[in-house]
């Protein structure tokens, strides 16, 4: 008998097994974000001074991070549909994305009441989770029809999507003031650029090298746990740079007082 290739759907369960390198990769993704939320912590309590409304090098990190999460989360939607859709475990995760979004909606207002988040990367991910699923019989459509929406995203924009209620969408004519904004254009384009690649590389029949990577070694394991839980990191990961910031400023001022 041939040996069974990692992640394949096994004969007694319905739940495929997990790809390391794809959480590996969400876990690299992952730390990209802390960077970048810790710099960005930084410079909102006056300890730095980085520019990230208008710094050309901080707009296109972020820009990096997030395609590496939504072009991972096209890759996660080719895996998780390509035997078939497990509707309750979609629902809950569904449900848990919402939840967590509209809990980020929360907490911005309460720290950002003139540009709370409205539409940021956990409503898009909500909104994409469930029309993702009209694209996954799509498979090498969703090269093209990803570039289309990428080019009508950046290079489109329409008075008529200013209005504050079409917003999520894209292709305005300015970015609204908020702190995180991920509209449908350009950036489902990239989810499904990710469901083409996750259907050109794990649909071979002979294994590729990114299905035979292994979780060996303590960097390679804390970003795989990083990927696995990539959800939660991600909700819990500010208030603890938040908190470990005050209690720094705290200390330093009796220190100094």
């Amino acid at each position: 008998m041939p040996n069974k290739i990692p992640g394949e759907m096994t004969s007694d369960t319905s739940q495929p097994q997990r790809y390391p390198f794809i959480d590996a990769a969400r876990g690299f993704a992952i730390l990209l974000m802390f960077v970048y939320h810790f710099c960005f912590d930084l410079a909102w309590l006056g300890l730095a001074d980085f520019d990230f409304y208008r710094g050309t090098g901080w707009l296109h990190f972020r820009s990096l991070i997030v395609t590496l999460f939504l072009g991972i989360m096209g890759v996660s939607l080719y895996l998780s549909t390509r035997h078939g859709i497990d509707w309750r475990r979609f629902g809950l995760r569904l449900a848990m994305i919402a939840g967590y979004a509209a809990l980020v909606s929360l907490g911005s207002y309460l720290l950002f009441p003139d540009s709370m988040i409205v539409f940021g990367i956990l409503h898009f991910a909500a909104v994409a989770s469930v029309l993702g699923l009209l694209f996954i019989r799509f498979h090498v459509a969703n090269l093209v029809i990803g570039i289309a929406l990428i080019l009508l995203g950046n290079y489109l924009p329409l008075p008529l999507f200013d209005q504050p209620a079409l917003h999520w969408i894209g292709m305005m004519t300015h970015k609204p003031v908020t702190e995180d904004y991920v509209p449908l254009l350009p950036w489902f384009g990239v989810v499904l650029i990710g469901h083409f690649l996750g259907h050109v590389i794990f649909s071979r029949r002979r294994p590729a090298l990114v299905i035979q990577w292994r979780e060996t070694g303590w960097l390679r394991r804390t970003l795989c746990f990083g990927g696995r839980h990539s959800l939660n990191l991600y909700m819990v990961h500010q208030p603890i740079f938040l908190g470990l910031l005050y209690a720094g400023l705290w200390l330093s001022d009796r220190v100094a007082g």
